[in-house]
């Protein structure tokens, strides 16, 4: 049994309860089969195995370096890069349209599970190719498509998302990179960027940056952004390489883990180079002027899937190892046992086994909430116009901040269970756990921090509409709960506990949307984020419960003790934190920040 991920589970998730068969009768993926499916697991696999798992410790202890003029990375990570787009999954999700093979996102989002278990590090480069050649392929321009996707997908080009600055961080309405437009169409931006990934390094031919700036005259705030690909390396017509476009590094930033992806700060148009005889780095605008970041959404919901994904890999890959740690390290006696008779196994140990089911039903119900959302993105791609489509459109976007927030959160709260499992021992760097735990740190942060992602899910997508994608949640649940209270055993009981959590939530919901002040809305936005994540990953275990009542063997064991601890142990904690929400108290709109 492999340490980096479950292949079994995985097969489980995607045949036994999504039916993926029935998604590959659809005609927008009719080439592929259920051969094409355990082909492309398999090769995932392998390549996850052999090529990224074996560089990962070695990528943290020698991190990028910069030597004011490049940045050199690992050579490993090149190898394993190479081989991953060799091996097609850099075009895999992509329409064949724009040179991809369209295979469905929830089968590619379990082939990345392996990547980003194995090495999360190396396998951030490939993570940010595909959103920005996502990206390109929706909203460029034919020539844009031409000129950067086909490299793009063929390992020549990797990709970047520009957006924070210095001095604005998140807060992307307060971005001052300009753009100033040409005689010629183009622009010439100027600005400097932080916390990019992947920014700059050898690994490529070239780096094509998606790039926030605002143009003369743009309207204030995030109306005013517009967005522009802006590659390192110009590209000619016949897409060759030409001059070295005017982006330079400040620097490189020194982060705790996820090490292995260099994080860069970017200058535009400082003038150490000069491609056409000017300072200025030369862009491209992307989609429509002013309407920047609603395009650069696409990418940026595109890649917090991406994110929650990782999250959960890396706490998938800390449970599987700190499970073979407690069943080979022995240590101590069960109570009862006397002094001379033989220790015993930690997996032995009561309160070990709760440590690790806790994780158990952390990165399995972070998988499958992974999953499910990557096949909401098939049902939208591969649907017919009608209210099935728009019930996947309303859930995904539901979702999608859930999707990113729950993992990283709890997924991390795994992680610090290995290290617990492990002991003394998990926390040496002779062990993988410390350094997963350090990777996934990160995971809360980038790509929109836990209160933003609470903020977006209750501020607009929860009230946007009138509620009518909680409407769609609730009714799913409500499904779910009826199937399992007529499938006898524990259905019943774990039915009714989802059903009075599901009122709880609908019921302060409604009272919160009633206040009509978005600061005392958003005050405890937070709250109702662990809330509702607590509830869709409850419901997403009574569909695992389901999908394996009746079977026999020891991994539908599992899912049915797992189902039994989350909603026993787990789903119990939505009531005060729902509490905390429904309160407005106002604790924090109130509080003299002099006083903390």
């Amino acid at each position: 049994m492999s340490s980096i991920m479950s292949r079994r589970d995985l097969d489980f998730l995607l045949h036994e309860w999504l039916s993926t068969d029935d998604l590959l009768g659809r005609a927008a993926f009719a080439e592929h089969s259920r051969d094409t499916v355990d082909a492309v697991l398999d090769l995932a696999e392998a390549l996850a195995t052999e090529l990224f798992a074996t560089h990962n410790r070695a990528a943290d202890l020698a991190e990028p370096r910069f030597d004011g003029e490049r940045v050199e990375v690992l050579p490993e990570v090149g190898a394993a890069l190479r081989a991953f787009a060799e091996a097609g999954f850099l075009a895999a999700p992509l329409p064949e349209t724009a040179g991809g093979m369209g295979l469905p996102q929830s089968v590619f989002g379990a082939c990345m599970a392996w990547f980003h278990a194995a090495n999360a590090g190396t396998t951030g480069y490939a993570l940010l190719t595909l959103a920005a050649a996502n990206l390109l392929s929706r909203h460029g321009d034919a020539d844009q498509v031409a000129r950067y996707v086909g490299p793009m997908t063929e390992g020549r080009f990797f990709g970047t998302m520009a957006l924070s600055e210095p001095q604005a961080g998140s807060s992307l309405a307060d971005i001052t990179t300009r753009a100033e437009p040409q005689d010629d169409g183009s622009y010439r931006l100027f600005g400097r960027k932080m916390w990019i990934s992947g920014g700059d390094h050898e690994l490529s031919e070239n780096i094509v940056h998606l790039v926030l700036a605002r143009t003369p005259g743009a309207p204030a705030g995030t109306r005013g952004i517009s967005l522009f690909c802006v590659p390192k390396v110009l590209v000619g017509d016949d897409g060759s390489l030409g001059e070295r476009n005017d982006v330079v590094l400040a620097g490189i930033n020194h982060k705790m883990g996820f090490r292995g992806t260099v994080n860069t700060a970017p200058v535009l148009g400082d003038g150490a180079f000069t491609p056409g005889g000017r300072a200025g780095a030369v862009g491209h605008l992307v989609g429509e002027l002013h309407r920047g970041l609603p395009v650069m959404f696409s990418m940026m919901n595109e890649a917090r899937i991406g994110v929650g994904l990782c999250a959960t890999a890396l706490g998938y890959t800390g449970y599987l190892k700190s499970l073979a740690y407690a069943r080979e390290r022995t240590q101590g006696r069960l109570p009862g046992a006397g002094p001379d008779d033989p220790q015993v196994p930690l997996v032995e140990h009561a309160d070990v086994r709760r440590m690790l089911l806790a994780q158990k039903s952390y990165v399995e119900g972070a998988l499958a909430l992974n999953l499910y959302c990557a096949r909401l993105v098939d049902d939208v791609e591969s649907l017919d116009d009608g209210p099935a489509r728009t019930q996947a459109e309303q859930l995904l976007g539901l979702l999608t901040p859930v999707a990113k927030s729950w993992p990283s959160q709890w997924c991390l709260a795994a992680n610090d269970l290995a290290i617990q499992v492990l002991g003394g021992a998990g926390y040496t760097r002779d062990h993988d756990v410390e350094q997963h735990y350090r990777d996934n740190r990160l995971n809360p942060i980038h790509e929109g921090t836990h209160g933003i992602q609470a903020m977006d899910l209750l501020g607009r997508k929860v009230l946007l509409d009138g509620g009518a994608a909680l409407g769609v949640l609730a009714d799913r649940v409500r499904g779910t709960a009826e199937r399992a209270a007529a499938a006898g055993g524990e259905g019943p009981g774990h039915a009714a506990a989802l059903t009075a959590t599901l009122d709880r939530l609908l019921e302060v919901t409604a009272r919160v949307g009633g206040l009509g002040d978005p600061r005392q809305v958003l005050a405890e936005a937070t709250a109702y984020l662990e809330a509702t994540g607590h509830l869709i990953v409850g419901w997403l275990w009574l569909e695992q419960w389901l999908a394996a009542h009746g079977r026999e063997g020891g991994f539908y064991d599992g899912k049915r003790a797992a189902t039994r601890f989350f909603l026993t142990r787990e789903l119990p904690r939505v009531a005060p934190w729902l509490d905390v929400v429904a309160a407005a108290d106002g604790l924090t709109l109130d509080l003299d920040p002099t006083s903390l």
